[in-house]
């Protein structure tokens, strides 16, 4: 009975191996151990399905893929790629299932302590916590351990320094059958800097291919995207699904690249640099073609937020975008050092234990997003919204997660950050139902009541008739003696929806105050002063009013009803009533209407 067998035996062509293939058991380390070199040893001889028992006695939970996956299959390549670089391996070196003891739970293979041989390996290359051992699982197998093939990667390459105990071709452990069948024999046996002739040309065969799938990508979404585009009736600019058909043409490209590199069964560190290469060109590909796609979608809801009234999906549209781009990017980068074979879990450790310090570094970004979400939750104004707060005061342009920019009427851009907005008074101008404008109209002493009650009339005529003057409520009324001037009240709110459209709409009533005080004889008072001089002889003062009559001020208040309807009977705007201002008008014509007949 054979009860030394070398790793040399297992993996050469000798008649002896070929006769005596060890059996599929995972019953003791020892059996575990031979079940996993035959394995190789068959896939070398040419029986792909041969890699299935080597699979078997790994445990791949630490991985979390399937037995029928390329990880699973280069995991058990790399672990004989380590044993290979360690030792040839001796069967009395592992304990058999007559050997174990009950309490005997797991056996490490590699490094052991006090073996002189292993510690000369740890001379020589620099190892981490990386080991090779056997676990028994619940159910009675000894498996390679999940923290031995979670780390194999890491072991395999760093122990690619030593020399290899057996010259064998490693890419028959990878490649499939039918690729290595249509190889010719010149292709396959030739090499050159590293790799079989036949790899090369399988290389240029891929990439040739993904060139291809890229163009065919290309021509057949750039249709679907613009047909997609325009079925939601909005115009965006060509150039976002242009780059969009890239992207998602480069991210077809770089899938077939990596789909196909498998079959050039490329090993050691023309294996890893490919693979990587081809997973960081997928991964960035796949970064752009969402990042591109993110614009077009946010470009296409954007233009969507503007045709409803609300302005709550305008702050929401650009906050969904940027959010949806944050999370791209992290993926890329989380898939990329996957790709890269760096280990992400210190990294996190590392933050969780730096959390203390990261938190009192970005105590203020931090307090700034919250604050954005507080905003847009409570919703105290919305994109151009007329705001004022603090010293700041303007319209609001953008809501980001770190600030809020407003610019002021005299055109300067104010960044004021979140955190602050939700501590501070907010006096928002632009809900403002209504408009409140006071004046007051001097006019002469010598006018008479009667014009004066006339042109009060006549004031209030036409806040009923002008097209965006309050009607319920306003105040109009005789209401001072000046210095210089009876001033009357002139209290009145506008339903407007800006502030052009207020001061238009007040140019529009104060011009037709002026026709109604011509009209009516009504003269506007300047700031003056009468100097009377006393005479000697007194004199009874004659009354400058006779008293009324009974319905005396009820003629002179239709009078003045009559002259402002006058005045306003023909208007363009008492038959539609005028929109917002236009500033692109035609010169010459006035804006919503004759506001300056």
């Amino acid at each position: 009975m054979i009860r030394r067998l070398s790793l040399a035996l297992a993996l050469s062509l000798t008649a002896v191996v070929a006769v005596a293939q060890p059996p599929a058991d995972l019953s003791s380390p020892r059996a575990t151990m031979l079940t996993f070199l035959g394995a190789v040893n068959a896939v070398r001889d040419g029986d792909r399905a041969a890699l299935e028992p080597a699979i078997d006695a790994l445990d791949l939970s630490a991985l979390g893929v399937d037995r029928s996956s390329e990880a699973a299959r280069n995991a058990a390549r790399q672990l004989w790629a380590a044993l290979n670089r360690i030792r040839l391996v001796e069967a009395s070196e592992l304990p058999g299932q007559a050997e174990l003891r009950p309490g005997d739970s797991t056996f490490v293979y590699f490094p052991r302590p006090f073996n002189p041989a292993d510690e000369a390996i740890l001379e020589r290359v620099e190892l981490g916590d990386e080991v090779i051992a056997l676990a028994r699982q619940p159910d009675g197998r000894w498996l390679f351990s999940a923290a031995t093939v979670a780390g194999i990667a890491r072991l395999a390459t760093a122990l690619r320094a030593l020399p290899a105990q057996v010259k064998v071709d490693e890419e028959s452990l990878v490649t499939p059958g039918w690729v290595r069948t249509f190889v010719p024999v010149p292709l396959r046996t030739g090499a050159f800097a590293g790799l079989r002739y036949w790899q090369w040309a399988g290389l240029l065969g891929i990439i040739f291919v993904a060139l291809v799938g890229d163009l065919i990508a290309r021509t057949l979404l750039r249709p679907v995207v613009a047909r997609t585009v325009s079925r939601f009736g909005v115009e965006v600019d060509p150039r976002g699904a242009r780059e969009l058909v890239r992207g998602l043409g480069l991210f077809t490209g770089a899938v077939l690249l990596l789909a196909l590199l498998p079959g050039l069964a490329l090993v050691d560190v023309m294996g890893d640099v490919a693979r990587s290469a081809a997973g960081v060109l997928t991964v960035l590909a796949g970064t752009l073609a969402g990042w591109r796609l993110t614009d077009l979608v946010g470009l296409v809801l954007l233009e969507k937020s503007k045709q409803t009234e609300s302005k709550f999906d305008d702050v929401l549209v650009p906050l969904f975008r940027k959010t949806l781009k944050i999370f791209i990017v992290a993926g890329g980068l989380i898939y990329g050092a996957q790709f890269l074979n760096i280990d992400i879990v210190p990294l996190l450790t590392g933050l969780g234990i730096g959390g203390l310090a990261f938190a009192f570094a970005a105590k203020d970004t931090i307090e700034n997003l919250f604050g954005s979400v507080a905003v847009i939750l409570d919703r105290p104004f919305e994109v151009g919204d007329w705001i004022v707060t603090g010293d700041v005061e303007g319209t609001v342009e953008t809501m980001g997660f770190r600030s809020t920019r407003v610019r002021t009427f005299y055109n300067s851009q104010v960044t004021v950050p979140n955190a602050a907005l939700v501590r501070a008074t907010v006096d928002n101008y632009g809900r403002r139902r209504y408009r409140r404008w006071k004046t007051l109209l001097g006019v002469q002493y010598d006018t008479s009541p009667e014009k004066l009650l006339a042109f009060t009339e006549g004031l209030r005529e036409l806040v009923k008739r002008h097209p965006y003057t309050r009607k319920d409520y306003y105040q109009i009324w005789c209401n001072d003696f000046a210095d210089s001037s009876i001033n009357v009240l002139l209290y009145v709110f506008f339903e407007v929806p800006d502030w052009s459209t207020e001061l238009r709409e007040r140019e529009r009533l104060l011009i037709d105050v002026v026709r109604l005080a011509d009209r009516l004889g009504v003269q506007f008072a300047f700031p003056t002063q009468t100097v009377h001089l006393f005479k000697e002889e007194h004199r009874e003062p004659e009354p400058a009013h006779p008293v009324p009559a009974g319905d005396h001020d009820d003629r002179a208040m239709r009078e003045g009803a009559d002259a402002a309807g006058a005045i306003v009977r023909d208007r363009s705007w008492r038959r539609e009533r005028p929109g917002p201002v236009d500033y692109g008008r035609p010169a010459g014509q006035a804006d919503g209407g004759d506001a300056g007949e």
